[in-house]
């Protein structure tokens, strides 16, 4: 990883966008002098999700204090729930975590999935890592959204105001129901758009100002 980085510097480019499989790959580049922006690394933190996530939690309440944040799935292989858990405790944010005892993570207080529900301002769905060797053996896509995931029972059962997050891609009928992906309080497809806006301010900013103003 290292030489090729290397290489990309030495032939001149400015910036570099890195997405590893390994948890924490950026310490091996502590030596680069060009920007790198995490895209996520292994199951330990995905920055510029957390900060979409981050501007579509603001731009909805106009604070993170106080806010309840429900984080729901697979906890264990999720950078996302990393990334969101540090970030929106430092803003004020009460952050709990509902999913399979099997994906609970150590450091990540946890509540049963009809409490959480209720509890939340913001209920953030997260998609099976099976490419991080998560798996239910024996369960049904039917049975997982019925113990754990987002059904039309406890869509009901969430707070009028309450908003859903997704970090996608969406298994629909697994973590969530087909019916709540575009329903009146999902901001999934918000989230993508706002996406597109953090992104470009993160890369904007790391070329420098002067080199868009030139």
């Amino acid at each position: 990883l290292y030489d090729t980085v290397k290489t990309f510097e030495a032939i001149g480019y400015k910036v570099l966008v890195v997405r590893h499989p390994q948890d924490e790959y950026f310490k091996e580049l502590e030596e680069i002098k060009i920007p790198i922006l995490n895209a996520g690394d292994g199951k330990g933190n995905h920055p510029t999700q957390c900060l979409l996530d981050l501007y579509t939690i603001y731009d909805e309440f106009n604070t993170f204090e106080n806010l309840n944040v429900l984080i729901c799935g697979d906890i264990a292989h999720s950078r996302v729930a990393a990334s969101n858990k540090d970030a929106l405790e430092r803003l004020g944010a009460n952050v709990l975590f509902s999913g399979p005892k099997e994906w609970e993570r150590e450091g990540y207080p946890t509540i049963s999935m009809d409490e959480g529900v209720q509890w939340a301002d913001v209920v953030m769905m997260l998609r099976i890592q099976k490419e991080r060797g998560a798996s239910l053996e024996g369960m049904s896509d039917e049975d997982y959204l019925d113990l754990y995931g987002l059904n039309l029972r406890r869509y009901k059962m969430m707070k009028p105001h309450a908003i859903i997050m997704h970090p996608a891609p969406v298994n629909r009928g697994v973590e969530i129901d087909d019916s709540l992906v575009e329903c009146p309080q999902s901001r999934i497809f918000k989230q993508m758009e706002n996406g597109v806006l953090v992104r470009k301010a993160v890369i904007k900013r790391a070329f420098g100002y002067s080199y868009f103003k030139d």
